[in-house]
């Protein structure tokens, strides 16, 4: 039987991990599906991104447990100028996601996970999954299945995840402005998330303002050209400059 843990390196799946150290529970692996921007970017914001690779997995490996790192087999790139070839928007490009409605999370996101899937025997692996006792609904759903919360045994809440990575020093960055992980292109963003992606990486969002220009996008019809449902990276832009230029001031 192997044991393996699905880790995003969020403070969840990241105290799953340790405490099956902690308690001497078999883990035989951990993974990593990682969505891609494009071919040469990953989709995490940067300071995940080296969060990940320069302190999460170097630690993990002086514990002795292997990181297997599997990139999406497409792109967000690869799914933005994916041309539709049915319905009502035939012959145009996809474009940003819609919220709660994720193409990226299907057709990157999805065939990931299978490629993981494929690394181990179904009939011969138990999944660790990074799910705390204050999620009782989430935790309703690994009934019957072959996957198991460490946090929920041992009765962790996400507070509690929390600390104990902190005390690990496996506390990712994102937790300064954000209380969730996700890739920064992401229409399901916090207004914190996006003030943060537009205030400390501006040639991300450059790229994505340039992306908001392309014609011929399959979500400009019905108002969907709206980034999140309430504004276009556009309005978003300019009201963060507005914000911007009154900090700067004062």
């Amino acid at each position: 039987m192997k044991y393996v843990a699905c880790c995003s390196f969020g403070k969840d799946s990241l105290a799953t991990v340790i405490l099956a150290k902690k308690h001497n529970e078999p883990l035989d692996a951990v993974v990593y599906a990682r969505v891609m921007y494009d071919e040469t970017r990953s989709a995490e914001l940067p300071e995940h991104e080296d969060f990940i690779f320069n302190t999460a997995i170097p630690k993990l490996k002086s514990w002795g447990i292997e990181t297997i790192v599997v990139d999406s087999p497409k792109t967000f790139m690869d799914c933005f100028y994916r041309v539709r070839s049915r319905g009502e928007n035939v012959g145009k490009i996809v474009g940003f996601p819609i919220p709660n409605r994720c193409e990226v999370q299907r057709d990157c996101k999805l065939p990931s996970f299978k490629m993981v899937n494929s690394l181990f025997d179904p009939n011969d692996t138990v999944w660790y999954v990074g799910i705390a006792i204050d999620e009782q609904q989430r935790l309703s759903r690994l009934e019957g299945t072959s996957k198991i919360s460490l946090l929920a045994k041992y009765n962790y809440t996400e507070e509690m995840a929390a600390e104990l990575c902190k005390e690990e020093g496996l506390y990712s960055p994102i937790y300064s402005y954000t209380k969730r992980g996700g890739c920064f292109f992401c229409p399901n963003a916090s207004e914190s998330e996006l003030y943060h992606l537009f205030i400390n990486h501006p040639y991300i969002w450059n790229d994505l303002m340039k992306l908001e220009r392309e014609g011929n996008r399959a979500t400009d019809r019905q108002g969907r050209a709206k980034f999140n449902r309430k504004e276009t990276l556009t309005e978003i832009d300019a009201r963060f400059r507005k914000i911007k230029t009154r900090s700067d001031a004062q």
